[in-house]
């Protein structure tokens, strides 16, 4: 039985098949990082192979095995896009009518919209809201309340049943 050979030599037998294995199977720009993944385990696990085992068979698994988990990796990574797709949150917003709710609160006069989100959204007191404002609080309570009245008025017109449609 011939004795271990020096792991220095292994990487040079074996470099340049496992650098071609790695190349095609991560491609060229992360095939370093495979190659040399491989080695350092191999480097770790080298003092246990057996003297009978094949070591290019060896080293090809365990290149297989970084290869793959590089290409994990790279699945998990985000990509970057030029502009992200839309993404409206359905947080608090009552199912199907969610457009109509959303387009009906950007109609809404400034004053109206935001006493409204300051104090049926955030739960402000209408004296908190008058001090973001500017105002009273009876101002502030009364712009949301003819807020809540717009709403109501353009999301009742905006439910109307279709012509035709029938309503039992």
């Amino acid at each position: 039985m011939e004795p271990k050979k020096p792991f220095e030599r292994i990487v040079r037998e074996h470099g340049p098949t496992v650098l071609r294995v790695c190349r095609a199977v991560v491609g060229p720009d992360d095939a370093d990082d495979a190659w040399s993944e491989t080695f350092l385990s191999a480097l770790r696990a080298y003092p246990e192979l057996p003297p009978t085992a094949n070591v290019e068979a060896w080293l090809i698994t365990i290149a297989h095995r970084k290869s793959i988990d590089i290409i994990r990796g790279r699945n998990r990574r985000p990509v970057a896009v030029a502009e992200l797709p839309p993404s409206e949150s359905r947080l608090g917003v009552p199912g199907d009518r969610q457009a109509d709710l959303i387009a009906a609160i950007r109609n809404l006069p400034e004053r109206q919209r935001q006493a409204v989100a300051y104090h049926h959204l955030a739960g402000l007191p209408y004296r908190d809201v008058a001090e973001l404002l500017g105002g009273t609080a009876e101002a502030a309570r009364r712009a949301a309340s003819d807020g809540v009245r717009n709403l109501r008025a353009q999301l009742t017109v905006s439910a109307e049943p279709v012509k035709g449609q029938r309503h039992d």
